[in-house]
């Protein structure tokens, strides 16, 4: 009989994300897919002892506050073989120095799409309200239905809102608005396959088509060169009055002058878990605005929600360790078009 060797595993994220992640039962299953030293974890990979570890690791667990996978980092770790990330994007991790090793990479961004959509889908359903807005004014918000004029028509029927990337998290927002009565949902997205668009409720378009019909929209797109600042003066400008715009992806696809100014005006409303920069300078335009809500980017995974990360990257390491395809692996090709 074969006896196998456990591989040598190494965790890495800062320590706030160690504690979130590794309660005594999923250490303990890390432990009996992989073989753990002193140290278990670290936040770093420069220091004597980590270094020393590094040369026999051949996994490693990673999430935020991990530093970037360099050239003299995996110089350091020749035996390394898979990074498992218990995080989302792994854009400020994975270097192209990981590709040429061909180390494989899997990400629990799939895990992390789920209480984003779920924050939007709220979103969307306030947006279509307008509750933010009028519970910010308590003039509005104590006096009876009767006096929320002024904020276009409080209702979440047939509404049409536009979904502007079929990413993960775009998939099950398309996904999720199923539940809205005879809600119509528009994608735009130049990489989507149409079937698949339909096939989860949506109607693929070009932005140009989809912007004046959308009551609402909500961003899902990678934060790109191609995508800095997709949402300008003239995208805004070509939506409906009263439209909300929800940004859950990357506060550099919209221009936030642009967007200031339509709030600012009365003409459009915003719902911003992200923004650029981030955090909000305390001058900036979209600040004080009666018609934008900030939220401090609450919509991923937070508390007991990080525990679904890490059984998801624990699921994924347990494939690997047992020969079989990884679910979620990040390839070379799928970097560039991800976030």
């Amino acid at each position: 009989m074969t006896v196998h060797t456990p591989p040598q595993a190494l965790v890495v994220m800062d320590r706030d994300s160690y504690r979130a992640h590794f309660d005594e039962s999923r250490l303990e299953r890390l432990g009996h897919l992989v073989a753990l030293a002193d140290p278990v974890w670290a936040d770093e990979l420069d220091s004597p002892a980590v270094r020393a570890r590094l040369a026999t690791v051949e996994v490693l667990v990673t999430s935020w506050g991990a530093p970037p996978l360099t050239r003299q980092r995996l110089d350091t770790a020749p035996a390394l073989r898979a990074v498992f990330h218990a995080a989302g994007s792994v854009r400020s991790l994975v270097t192209d120095e990981v590709w040429r090793r061909g180390i494989q990479v899997s990400t629990a961004a799939d895990a992390n799409a789920v209480p984003v959509a779920e924050y939007t889908l709220a979103a969307i359903i306030f947006a279509g309200k307008k509750v933010p807005f009028i519970a910010a004014d308590p003039d509005r918000a104590y006096r009876g239905w009767s006096h929320h004029h002024g904020h276009g028509d409080l209702s979440n029927y047939r509404r049409t809102i536009g979904v502007v990337g079929f990413s993960r998290i775009g998939r099950r927002v398309v996904d999720l608005i199923g539940c809205l009565d005879s809600a119509r949902c528009l994608v735009a997205d130049p990489y989507a396959d149409p079937a698949e668009v339909t096939l989860a409720g949506g109607t693929l378009v070009e932005l140009a088509e989809l912007l004046p019909h959308s009551d609402i929209l909500t961003l899902h797109a990678p934060e790109l060169p191609s995508t800095y600042r997709m949402i300008g003066a003239a995208e805004l400008a070509l939506l409906p009055d009263h439209a909300t715009v929800i940004n859950t992806a990357r506060g550099s696809l919209v221009d936030p002058a642009a967007l200031a100014a339509e709030c600012r005006s009365g003409r459009l409303y915003a719902i911003l878990d992200v923004t650029d920069p981030e955090p909000l300078p305390v001058d900036a335009a979209l600040r004080g605005s009666p018609n934008v809500m900030v939220s401090p980017h609450l919509a991923g995974s937070l508390g007991t929600e990080i525990h679904r990360l890490t059984d998801h990257t624990l699921d994924e390491l347990a494939r690997w360790t047992g020969g079989e395809p990884l679910h979620a692996e990040v390839t070379p090709d799928a970097f560039t078009l991800h976030a």
